[in-house]
Parts: C-alpha cells; sequence; structure tokens
C-alpha cells in the first residue's frame, strides 16, 4: 500500500471533494494524514443538562424530545430548533440554515452535542452546536474531549476532515512506516509515527496532543537539517581556490574609498579574508543593516579574487539591485582596471564598453575575460559558464535555497578540480533560532555598526486624526528639494488586491491630497523594464511622490528621499518595516518614518513601539520573532514549511536536538545506507519544502 497514492483513487473521494481538498494542497493519502489541527476545541466538560450554566462550553447527551424548522422574522433564513431531554431536564438546541437537520435528527434520536450555552427570553440553550448520533460512546469524534480543527476551504468542513481521518487512519494506519531511527525515539522521548499520527488527529488528552506535535515538528526540522548539512559536508569535502589577500591589494582597493571603514566593517573582512586563504570553500552569511557598508565589503572580496586571477560573481534578487550593485562596483573600481558586467534577462553591461550582445557576453565571461559578473537569477542558467570562478556572492540571502546556491556554485569549469567561496549577505537580521534552522551551513558575521555621519531616523507611530499634519510635513520637504516614499499595506490574500489598492489610492493621493507634486507608482506586477524606469525618474527627481506596494522593501537607494510613509504599518512584520524605513536616511538629510494605523490593539502598540525603542535591527528581529512567528522572515507566501515547524522554529531547544542528531546520524552515515526509509523521506521532503 502506497501512502503516495493519489487521493482518488480512495473510497468517499469524488470530483467534487478532490477539487477542494486540492485548495488545502492535500493531492495523496499521506497529505491528508499530515494536514494537521491547527488548534482543538476542548469538548471535555460531559454534563448533566440540569448541570449547565450560561457562558460554559459544555457536552451534553440527549435524546431530540422535538424538532421544527421555521423561517426568520424577516424570512432571511431558516431556523431549526430541537428541544434535547436527559434523565435531569430538557434544553433547546437551535441551528442557523440547516433545514435538512429536521429530517436528519428525527425525533427519539440519541444525540451528542457540545457548544457554548447562551440564554435568551425562552430560557438556556445551545446555539450551533456541533452534533453527532450517538452508536457507540467510544466512537465520538465530534463532541467529545478534545476536538480538532483544521485549516478549511468552502465546502470542506473540519467535520468531513475528521470523518473521513478516522475512517482512513482505522483503515490504512498500518501501512505507514516509521522512518525516524529507533536511537532518537528513544533518546528524545518521541512516540513513533502510528501513535503521533492518531493521537495528533484524535487525541485523549491535551498531553498526548503535544506530544504528538512536538514529535512532528522535530521530524520536520530533522529532515531540513539533513539536507543543510549533506550540503555543508558536500561542500567541506571539495577543494577551493586559495585567494591571497596581499596587503598592496588591500590598499590599492582602500586608495579608491572616499571614506574611512567602520571597525564592524574592519572585523568582517578579517573574517572573509581569512577563509579565502584556505582551500576549504568558504559559506558564510554576512548580517548588516541597510546602509551599513555590506556591499563595499563585497567588492573588496571580489576584486582580490580578481587580483587572484580568478572570476567572482554577484547575485541579487532583483533587476533594480542586480543594477545598483553593478553601478556601485563600477564607481568604488573606475581606476582599478578590472572587467565588471552585468547580465540579467534584460540587459547586458560591461564597464567602459558601449554595447555588447547577452550571447557575446555569456561568451566572453565563458573564456574568463569578465573578472566580476553581477546579475538576477539569469546567472543560474545553463548556458552562463565560467573558465574559473573563485567566488560567489549572494545579496538577499533568505530568498534564495540551499540547491539554489548550489546551482550556482556549478557553473564554474574548474569544478573538477575546485569549487568557489561563497558569500552571502542580508539587511534582514536572521534571529538566532532561525539562522540556526535554516542557515547551519553557513559561518555567520554581523555589521551592527552604521558609517560615521549617518543621522538616525526620526519614527513615529500615526493615527488617522494626524494623517493631515503629516501630509503637510511631506509638502515641506518636497519644498526643500527631498523626495518621499508612500507605500501602502500588505494584502496577504492576493497580490492583485494589493495593486488593485496601491492603483486607487495612487489615485486619491494625485487628485485629492497632492495635486501640486508629481507623483509615480511602482508595483510587483511590472515588468522589470518599467520598475527600472520608475525608480531612474524617481532617482533623477521627476517624480516627488513615490507610491508603492512592498515591492520598495529591496534594493532602492535615493539618496534624496526623506520621508518614508507606511500605510496600514500593523499588517508587517518589524523586519519589513525596519528594510521599508532603510530606504530613506542614505543622504546627508535628516529623514523621517511615519508608521499609519488605525489600530488601537495593545498588541499592535507594542509591536510599533518595538520599533521605536530597539538599539539595532537584530535586537527587532528577536522581538519580531517572538511577537509574529517565523513567517516574516521565510516569507509564508513563498515557502512550503509546514505550519508546525513554522510554529516550532522559535523553540530554540527543539531546533538544536534536530540539528545536533543529524550531524551525529551523518557522522556515522553521510550516504544514510543504513537508514532507507529515512533516505526516501528525505528525497520526498526536499522536492515538498521551500529548499529546493
Amino acid at each position: 500500500m502506497d501512502l503516495n497514492q493519489p487521493i482518488d483513487k480512495f473510497p468517499y473521494i469524488g470530483p467534487n471533494y478532490l477539487k477542494k481538498l486540492k485548495k488545502l494542497k492535500i493531492e495523496t493519502l499521506k497529505d491528508l494524514f499530515y494536514h494537521f489541527p491547527h488548534r482543538y476545541d476542548n469538548f471535555t466538560n460531559l454534563k448533566k443538562i440540569s448541570e449547565v450554566k450560561i457562558g460554559e462550553e459544555v457536552t451534553i447527551q440527549g435524546k431530540v424530545k422535538k424538532i421544527h424548522t421555521r423561517k426568520s422574522f424577516k424570512r432571511i433564513f431558516y431556523i431549526t430548533e430541537a428541544l434535547i431531554e436527559d434523565s435531569t431536564g430538557t434544553i433547546r438546541s437551535i441551528w442557523f440554515n440547516q433545514p435538512y437537520l429536521q429530517e436528519t435528527l428525527k425525533e427519539g434520536t440519541l444525540l451528542s452535542l457540545a457548544g457554548k450555552v447562551k440564554s435568551d427570553n425562552y430560557g438556556l440553550l445551545l446555539s450551533n452546536p456541533a452534533y453527532e448520533k450517538i452508536k457507540k460512546e467510544k466512537e465520538l469524534k465530534h463532541t467529545r474531549g478534545l476536538v480538532a480543527v483544521y485549516p478549511e476551504t468552502e465546502g470542506l468542513s473540519s467535520k468531513w476532515l475528521r470523518f473521513i481521518l478516522h475512517l482512513f487512519l482505522k483503515k490504512y494506519l498500518n501501512e505507514v512506516q516509521e522512518f525516524l531511527p529507533k536511537e532518537i525515539l528513544k533518546e528524545k522521548r518521541l512516540p513513533e509515527i502510528k501513535a503521533a499520527l492518531l493521537n495528533i488527529h484524535f487525541p485523549k488528552n491535551k498531553k498526548e496532543a503535544e506530544k504528538a506535535k512536538r514529535r512532528f515538528a522535530f521530524e520536520e526540522l530533522f529532515l531540513i537539517q539533513l539536507i543543510i548539512q549533506k550540503q555543508k559536508i558536500k561542500i567541506s569535502s571539495q577543494k577551493a581556490p586559495k585567494i591571497i589577500p596581499k596587503i598592496e591589494y588591500i590598499k590599492e582597493f582602500k586608495s579608491q574609498l572616499p571614506f574611512e571603514l567602520t571597525e564592524d566593517q574592519k572585523g568582517v573582512i578579517r573574517e572573509i579574508l581569512n577563509d579565502l586563504q584556505k582551500n576549504i570553500p568558504m559559506s558564510r552569511l554576512l548580517e548588516g543593516e541597510v546602509g551599513s557598508g555590506k556591499t563595499v565589503i563585497a567588492a573588496l572580496a571580489c576584486f582580490v579574487c580578481a587580483k587572484n586571477g580568478y572570476q567572482a560573481t554577484m547575485m541579487a534578487p532583483t533587476e533594480i539591485l542586480a543594477e545598483q550593485h553593478f553601478n556601485e562596483l563600477s564607481k568604488l573600481m573606475k581606476n582599478l582596471k578590472l572587467k565588471i558586467a552585468l547580465l540579467t534577462s534584460e540587459k547586458a553591461k560591461i564597464l567602459g564598453t558601449k554595447k555588447i550582445k547577452k550571447e557575446e557576453l555569456i561568451k566572453r565571461n565563458e573564456e574568463g575575460e569578465i573578472d566580476i559578473l553581477i546579475g538576477t537569477h539569469s546567472l543560474i542558467q545553463e548556458k552562463v559558464k565560467f573558465k574559473n570562478l573563485g567566488l560567489v556572492v549572494v545579496d538577499e540571502q533568505h530568498r534564495f535555497g540551499v540547491e539554489q546556491r548550489a546551482k550556482l556554485l556549478r557553473n564554474s569549469k574548474n569544478l573538477d578540480t575546485l569549487i568557489p567561496h561563497f558569500l552571502s549577505m542580508t539587511a534582514t537580521p536572521i534571529p538566532r533560532t532561525l539562522a540556526l534552522a535554516f542557515y547551519g551551513d553557513l559561518a555567520i558575521s554581523q555589521i551592527k555598526e552604521l558609517p560615521k555621519g549617518r543621522k538616525k531616523i526620526i519614527t513615529k507611530i500615526v493615527m488617522p486624526s494626524e494623517r493631515k499634519e503629516v501630509y503637510e510635513f511631506l509638502r515641506k520637504e518636497v519644498k526643500k528639494g527631498r523626495q518621499a516614499f508612500i507605500v501602502c499595506p500588505l494584502i496577504e490574500e492576493s497580490e492583485k488586491l494589493e495593486i488593485a489598492a496601491a492603483k486607487k489610492e495612487f489615485e486619491r493621493l494625485q487628485k485629492e491630497v497632492f495635486p501640486d507634486l508629481k507623483l509615480g507608482l511602482l508595483h510587483g506586477k511590472m515588468k522589470a523594464k518599467e520598475k527600472e524606469k520608475i525608480m531612474k525618474d524617481f532617482k533623477e527627481k521627476k517624480y516627488d511622490v513615490l507610491v508603492s506596494t512592498p515591492v520598495v522593501e529591496v534594493g532602492i537607494d535615493v539618496p534624496d528621499a526623506t520621508v518614508m510613509i507606511i500605510e496600514g504599518a500593523e499588517r508587517f512584520g518589524l523586519a519589513q518595516l525596519y528594510q521599508f524605513r532603510g530606504r530613506v536616511g542614505r543622504g546627508e538629510y535628516q529623514s523621517y518614518c511615519f508608521l499609519f494605523t488605525e489600530s488601537t490593539a495593545k498588541k499592535t502598540w507594542q509591536r510599533l513601539n518595538a520599533i521605536l525603542t530597539a538599539k539595532n535591527a537584530f535586537e527587532l528581529s528577536e522581538k519580531d520573532l517572538k511577537i509574529r512567528g517565523p513567517g516574516e522572515f521565510i516569507g509564508k507566501r513563498q515557502s512550503g514549511i509546514p505550519d508546525l515547524t513554522m510554529a516550532s522554529l522559535t523553540d530554540i531547544k527543539l531546533v538544536k536536538e534536530a540539528k545536533e542528531e543529524a550531524e551525529k546520524i551523518l557522522l556515522k552515515d553521510p550516504l544514510l545506507k543504513n537508514y532507507p526509509l529515512l533516505n526516501q523521506r528525505l528525497k520526498e521532503f526536499k522536492k515538498e519544502v521551500f529548499l529546493e
């Protein structure tokens, strides 16, 4: 019996249910078994009817004495009312818009009902309770004990999911094979898989449910760690070019800089140059706030690499950011006699060369003529090859998975002998648990210090009544020759809705608020060329204000922008708000960030105040993890990480245990030859999650 069989091969799953299950990403029997509850209703409070009190969540059992259906006073919906009796009394039960219940629950039917006790002019009642017919007391699954509540979709209720899971677990549970090593289960006191599946869906008590959840959270973290640690072993067993940072190279590079390096930058440079001298490939993550000078460090590493006769490449997540890096490196190295090139899906450029076709640039790069190649995902294409790649730099690391990084490292002709060093950079500070969970294959360097002379951005939370004042302040800044960003709220459900809302807001601002100013609009569905043109025009002051969806978060550098307004600030994570704020304050002028919110909720204000009080982005990222959870850092929309793993990423003890166990097992058996079931599950898991 194969649990990976399509779900429509099983009874009770017709075309109608198949469509709905697909919406929940349930396509196989295994997917169904792993569709875990996100909470439990507590129906452990079984009471006699005479004992129930208003406001209590209770379960009662009794017979249907009477049942009838009527239309509501305004004839908008149906009301079905039943009188339930047990040996101690009677209570009314009311359901809305379920007229079929009159036929289903006939007089004399023995029922179990669970819900909240309410009262009206006619006495106590249960409003819309969960119900099921009593055949055998032991078989109750919707109204007794802890009752699982699942992520649902229209037409697919938790009740139906419980019914189908109860049926299928009874029939097929014995086919599920344990793949976690016995020694780990024993040492970590984790339930084996069959017991865990039963107890996560139909727990007898809270303790059982928690144990099962812990097992599956550990399982998923352990599989993630196996992928990461295998990659680490693979890389550390390979040879990398020795890149020697001669003192004259460092002096030559530093002589071009119009500023002094900070102490933090110097420390990180030492760590990187130390790694480059080894013949084991460097795998390092460089964390630094927006504007902390990560690009200068990457540029120096690329320069030293080129001076040693090797090529370097830098990959960025967007065309705008790739071009920005190309311009920045071109400026920093204009007198250093290096061939620097840009390759994106839209552009091909070589510093100091007028025009070049993409094919020509790719050919010249393969022949080793290009010293530093900067680009987007285009660099991962099969046809992009390097003659002797020595260093790979990836910006905004959290947007690229382990496999993508490996793919980039494979694109060099000298791979039979040497594999390049790897440096990755992010402006989103990654909390310790997430770093352990997802970047276990990387050493971490941090820049906490901002360059000298950088002014602190003044940040304020703004209520609706103060909106006009902020708009007036923005207008005054524009009169001084400054510019502003207005970021529209995040709409989780759909990017389409987000764009529609941004367009509407853009029109409102242009017509009603700033008819005298020049406004531009930027959103994620625009073509790369269109986005670049808007950003270029904004930088060249053809617009005073740029209205944008959250796409503005990464990689936009406009020195004259001094005002950042964030609409619906409560909808963003702190890490994201921090990124937005970092779009201003890039030049010499005092900058301001205004967080617009209509929320009066205590938790919202607690979160937004954290951005005002946090000393740096690293402290803020830890707070964000505690308040909002890990989805912010990984991007829940993009990743395939299961919710249970997502929730357990705040449990540093569990993350550490998973990492240690993965390291232990791979030390004994790097190819997992003695663990065939684990190896098979690992292959499946790799396809399921974001790490591809």
